[in-house]
Order: structure tokens, then C-alpha cells, then sequence
């Protein structure tokens, strides 16, 4: 499709699809927010745990509690280091009594699969890397489901946010199918076989059957802008091994009262003693672009903190970022300086998710 591509973590990968097809990290990003986009997502890892001791294993090394899992369901999570800083963040999906799927990033694979498995051994549970056995389809925005049920004999309207099925699947029989994405819109992520031939036809029955709904091929720019304005985490920017979770603001995800996990005792001991950065969504006032890695200046130009992500935000149309500083500067109104080319730009803390989805009625 003539498709602008890069080089991403071994991965030869779509930024964005050319304007010819109505496509452009701008076009892409507002489709997925106002119709449908889809996204080739096989770059990310699949680790699969299975046995009697699965549940036990996946407690171990994940800060959520995978005991509330019914089978079908999934949940965001997070491997930890023994100091409460992360290995990876994952969706841990429970397919049956005794069987849990990580879904992990694309950076991250070996390293995860190497921790998974050297973190689980004392655990009566097999773990296998599955991530070349899957093409891993992204099909996301308000019009996904309406496109997917023409392909599948699975009904989608019973399946909801965070849980997963199997159904068949443009002929596929026994084809994962998750209410889950990276966009902060509904849509679904589909686990089909990796031989060539089979992931290019779905694709491109996809694209038919969302053809109706203005459905476009997306990369990894509208990925990106579109995670951004939903405040989701990319790992190497708001996560990574220098960050810990009450920094990131992932409190929610972890649960210190389920039995022991890795990262616990030194998360507790964190808690007590305090932070000294927060995760915080910015706004920029004066016109200028903040991106990953600039600098965050106080009112006398002191540096105080860094921009983990920033761009424009296409639905939106306003220029955010998401930035570490210390707790005393993070109030929402508070007004920073974003160094721009040697300058200060000013920008102000606002709430985040910058955009949440609009309730069915």
C-alpha cells in the first residue's frame, strides 16, 4: 500500500499509510476516534502458562490479582523488578480453568520471556513463547464490532470491555477474539495463524467489511497519538526499570493485598517514604510542540522534571504531553515552561485521560 515504514525493535513497520488512501497519522488517528482503524499489531509478545500451578505462577510476577479472572477474561498488569520498577506492563487474559495468555511489548520480548520463565520454575506450570505463531490484528473505533460481525460467528454484542471469546473467524475456526486495544476506543485485537498467506487475507477482508464504515489502515504514528490522548502507558517513556508504580500513577492496577509478588516489599516501602516524581498530563498554552526527552522548567527556570511523551493530539487539537515533576509542582492548573529549543514554553497541568470515550447512550 506504499506505506511510510520504519525499523521498530527488529520489526519492519508502518508509521503511517499515504494520503492517496485517505489515509496519514492525522486521518488514521480521527478515523479510529470517529469510525474504524486497523492495525497490524504482530509485533507484540504472547506468552502462554498452563498447568496447575498457573495462577500461583502468574501472582508471582504480576502486580494485579489474576484470581478475580473468570475464563474469558482479562486485566492490565505489570511485571516488577524486586524494587517495584517495571519489567514490562502486560494483559493478562485467563482462557481456561488452568491457562493464562501475557500479551507483553514488542521491545521488551526476550527480556520478558526470559524473566517469565526464570521467575516461574519453583511453579507446576509450562510457559511457552507463542509470539511468532500469531499475526496479531488491531481492529478499533466506534464502528469496529458493527465490521467484525459480518467475519465471525461469535456474537460480539455479548462480549464486553476486557473480556475475550473464540469463534470462527473469516473461516478460521477457534480464533481468539478480545474486546481489548491500545487507543482508547472500543474495538477488538484478534490472534490469528502467522503463515502469510492467512494474516494478508483476513486483513484485507477486514478492510472490505469495514469499507462501509470509512475503515482505514493505521500504523504506528495514529498508535501512538491515539494512546497518548488516553493517557496509556508506552513502555521506555511514563514505565521502565527507573520508574516505580505509585510514580507512574498505576495504583489502581496493583493490588498489595493479594499474596506476596515480586516488587512488593520494596512498593510498600516506597509507599511510606514518598515519591519524588509524578506522572502529570500537560497542556501546552504558549504554541509549541513538546516532545519525549525535553526538559520541564519551574517559573525560574530550574529544571524539575522531563516530558516522557508529547505531540499534537489530532481529535483533540491541542498540543499535550505527559511529563514527570515532583509531587509539589503536579496541582492541575499549576503552569510550567517546556524547554523548546532553548526556550520556555509555557504549558499547564491538566487532568488525564486528555480524551475518554463518549458513554453509549
Amino acid at each position: 500500500m506504499g506505506a511510510k515504514m520504519v525499523e521498530f525493535n527488529g520489526w519492519d513497520m508502518p508509521v503511517e499509510y499515504p494520503a492517496s488512501i485517505g489515509c496519514g497519522i492525522v486521518n488514521e488517528h480521527l478515523a479510529v476516534r470517529t469510525r474504524i482503524g486497523i492495525f497490524d499489531v504482530s509485533h507484540m509478545g504472547d506468552i502462554r502458562l498452563a498447568g496447575p500451578g498457573a495462577l500461583a505462577a502468574v501472582q508471582h510476577i504480576s502486580m494485579n490479582d489474576a484470581s478475580r479472572l473468570a475464563i474469558g477474561q482479562a486485566q492490565y498488569s505489570a511485571m516488577l523488578y524486586p524494587q517495584g520498577t517495571f519489567v514490562d506492563d502486560v494483559i493478562v487474559h485467563r482462557l481456561g480453568e488452568d491457562e493464562y495468555l501475557l500479551v507483553i511489548n514488542a521491545g521488551t520480548r526476550e527480556k520478558d520471556f526470559s524473566w517469565v520463565r526464570d521467575n516461574t520454575r519453583q511453579f507446576d506450570c509450562q510457559v511457552e513463547h507463542l509470539s511468532d505463531d500469531f499475526t496479531q490484528i488491531a481492529i478499533q473505533g466506534p464502528k469496529a464490532a458493527d465490521a467484525m460481525q459480518k467475519l465471525t460467528d461469535a456474537d460480539l454484542s455479548r462480549v464486553k470491555f476486557y473480556w475475550v471469546t473464540r469463534g470462527t473467524f473469516c473461516g478460521l475456526k477457534n480464533i481468539l477474539i478480545g474486546r481489548t486495544g491500545y487507543t482508547a476506543e472500543d474495538g477488538f485485537e484478534i490472534y490469528i495463524p502467522s503463515d502469510e498467506e492467512t494474516s494478508a487475507r483476513v486483513w484485507y477482508a477486514i478492510l472490505e467489511a469495514g469499507k462501509e464504515f470509512g475503515a482505514v489502515p493505521c500504523g504506528l504514528g495514529a498508535r501512538n497519538t491515539l494512546r497518548l490522548e488516553g493517557n496509556l502507558s508506552l513502555y521506555g517513556h511514563e514505565i521502565s526499570d527507573t520508574i516505580n508504580v505509585w510514580e507512574a500513577g498505576l495504583d489502581r492496577f496493583c493490588k498489595m493485598e493479594k499474596p506476596d509478588f515480586i516488587g512488593h516489599a520494596a512498593l510498600a516501602k516506597a509507599k511510606t517514604e514518598g515519591i519524588k516524581k509524578t506522572l502529570v498530563g500537560l497542556e501546552m498554552v504558549d504554541r509549541g510542540i513538546a516532545r519525549d526527552g525535553y526538559k520541564i522548567l519551574d517559573d525560574n527556570g530550574l529544571e524539575i522534571g522531563y516530558v516522557t511523551s508529547g505531540s499534537p493530539a489530532p481529535f483533540l487539537k491541542k498540543n499535550i504531553a505527559l511529563a514527570y515533576v515532583p509531587p509539589d509542582q503536579a496541582a492541575i492548573g499549576n503552569t510550567v515552561k517546556v524547554e523548546i529549543r532553548g526556550q520556555g514554553v509555557k504549558a499547564q497541568i491538566v487532568p488525564s485521560p486528555f480524551y475518554k470515550r463518549p458513554k453509549k447512550s
